[in-house]
């Protein structure tokens, strides 16, 4: 490929950007766990082992590709008019409202907001009534299984306060 004169090498900076912070979050994940139970830790390490594993694979196939010409280290390709066509943004801005008013809203009514944004964004706001139906058995069913079964220190909101409520009432 980089023989061909009429072929522009690649803008692979903004490629990495994604492996580079799953890497961070990961190893500050690992430093987040030394205290935890084993069985986390196993898990954890597991997990964290795998993405490392897939990040470095990755970054030796980016590095063949800048050793044979084929890529520059760029990010002119970061963000462009596609990503905002395409949602990408969006989706960006879900993720970091997400994040902002979990310890808000909770994490069932929050992990609800973000799946339906989200599925309405990849959708093209089509078929609302399936992402609503959809959003809604997810967030339940992770309310379900972390907070009433697991009793995780995910955020408690209105929604967990009330089923709390709901629940101790019969």
């Amino acid at each position: 490929m980089a023989d061909d004169p009429n072929r522009a090498p690649k803008h692979l900076g903004a490629d990495l950007v994604i492996p580079v912070l799953a890497v961070i979050f990961t190893l500050y994940y690992f430093s987040t766990i030394w205290n935890s139970p084993w069985t986390a830790q196993v898990s954890a390490f597991a997990i964290g082992g795998v993405l490392l594993f897939i990040c470095a694979l990755y970054f030796i196939k980016v590095a063949g590709q800048f050793k044979r010409g084929e890529g520059r280290f760029t990010f002119t390709s970061l963000i462009n008019f596609e990503d905002i066509r395409t949602g990408r943004v969006a989706l960006l801005v879900t993720t970091i409202g997400f994040c902002w008013f979990i310890d808000e809203l909770g994490f069932t009514l929050t992990t609800f907001l973000f799946l339906w944004t989200s599925m309405a964004i990849l959708g093209a706001f089509k078929r609302l009534g399936l992402v609503t139906i959809v959003s809604a058995v997810l967030a339940l069913g992770g309310w379900a299984v972390f907070i009433l079964a697991f009793d995780t220190r995910f955020p408690r909101g209105w929604f967990e306060e009330t089923m709390k409520v709901v629940m101790a009432n019969g």
